[in-house]
């Protein structure tokens, strides 16, 4: 998946923004003030920071020699994607989805009911573990 392309999914998740607090170069992605990516270059080799899961974040190392414990964030409950490997465009776009999922899901009550109301839940959760909980309750 080549720069423009990922920059363009992650931006195209609801009320995602693009930030660059550090440098001019590291790309922080948030939703509501949350970080859900983060977008960095470690000895020249793109790496995509994302949100996972614990247990789904050591499955995924297992899986995938592509996705590492996080660089410079904490390694229970982040994933580095290392972009120059073979990894799939649809298994970085899933692993964004559960990322962003995540995070919002972790919003304030008030401000996640907001987001749901403006987007719908299949647009917020369409990559977390427990999909099938958030269509039941929205009724699909």
């Amino acid at each position: 998946m080549d720069h423009n392309t990922l920059k363009q999914y992650l931006l195209s998740k609801p009320e995602a923004e693009e930030h660059y607090p550090f440098d001019d170069y590291t790309a922080v992605f948030k939703v509501q003030g949350k970080m859900f990516a983060l977008l960095i270059k470690k000895q020249g080799t793109p790496l995509l920071n994302l949100k996972c899961d614990p247990g789904h974040a050591i499955e995924l190392r297992d899986i995938f020699p592509e996705v590492i414990p996080a660089y410079h964030m904490n390694k229970r409950h982040w994933n580095s994607v290392v972009l120059q490997g073979d990894l799939s465009a649809g298994e970085i776009q899933r692993q964004i989805d559960h990322s962003y999922g995540l995070v919002v899901k972790g919003l304030k009550k008030s401000i996640r009911e907001g987001l749901e109301v403006r987007h719908g839940k299949p647009a917020l959760y369409a990559g977390t573990l427990d999909q099938n909980q958030s269509n039941q309750q929205s009724g699909l």
